[in-house]
């Protein structure tokens, strides 16, 4: 299997993808749910840094800092750092954000590797749904230092138009920032994934198309 089949399964596997009827906080009846507060544990920690640090390598992205947006993308940038050494032998700072401005101490409002003029900065995130993460951290960055924004990460692109909008978050954020966002599979990555039956889950491919083809962007 590919890594980018790997990553599907491993989600099925650890309730993370899951099929069925679900209602979306956008109100749209989807076939599937992607719920990444699942990860819990150390070993599935370390794996799903693995992964983001194939999708780094295999995109060929520059990084010398990985920036984990808080809350969810703290682990995230953490496992992804070590992934990139274990599985690359390239070692990478990284850091986060603080919800608000330490005035005390080393103070600051990062955590970790103190960001410099010029320096590649990678955001890692989970999903993005509305891009709101990406329009949070992009003014805190800016104000740290004039970094270079190579990209950013994610699990899963759901590859649906927003509400008010033709085009994806994905492809909203990119309009907007000029943040080309990366993630390790994609909607259609998972749909081909049942066809081929990487994964278990055919009886869901006509409702999983059918919701493509209604929302997809």
């Amino acid at each position: 299997m590919t890594y980018k089949e790997q990553f599907i399964k491993f989600m099925v596997e650890n309730g993370v993808l899951r099929f069925g009827e679900f209602t979306l906080k956008s109100g749209r009846k989807a076939p599937y749910f992607i719920n990444t507060g699942n990860y819990k544990s150390g070993a599935q920690l370390a794996k799903l840094g693995e992964y983001y640090a194939r999708c780094i390598e295999d995109n060929g992205i520059e990084a010398e800092t990985l920036v984990g947006p808080a809350y969810k993308g703290i682990p995230l940038a953490v496992t992804t750092a070590v992934g990139l050494f274990k599985e690359f032998g390239k070692n990478v700072d990284y850091c986060f954000d603080r919800k608000e401005v330490k005035d005390h101490g080393e103070g600051g409002l990062f955590v970790g590797k103190q960001l410099e003029d010029g320096e590649k900065v990678v955001i890692i995130e989970d999903v993005m749904t509305s891009g709101k993460a990406l329009r949070e951290i992009l003014p805190k960055l800016k104000a740290a230092a004039d970094v270079e924004i190579t990209g950013m990460v994610i699990s899963v692109d759901r590859m649906e138009r927003g509400l008010e909008s033709n085009l994806s978050a994905v492809q909203e954020v990119y309009k907007e920032f000029g943040v080309k966002v990366y993630s390790i599979v994609t909607m259609s990555d998972i749909i081909k994934a049942i066809e081929d039956g990487v994964i278990d889950c055919a009886e869901y491919l006509d409702s999983m198309k059918e919701y493509r083809k209604i929302y997809g962007a």
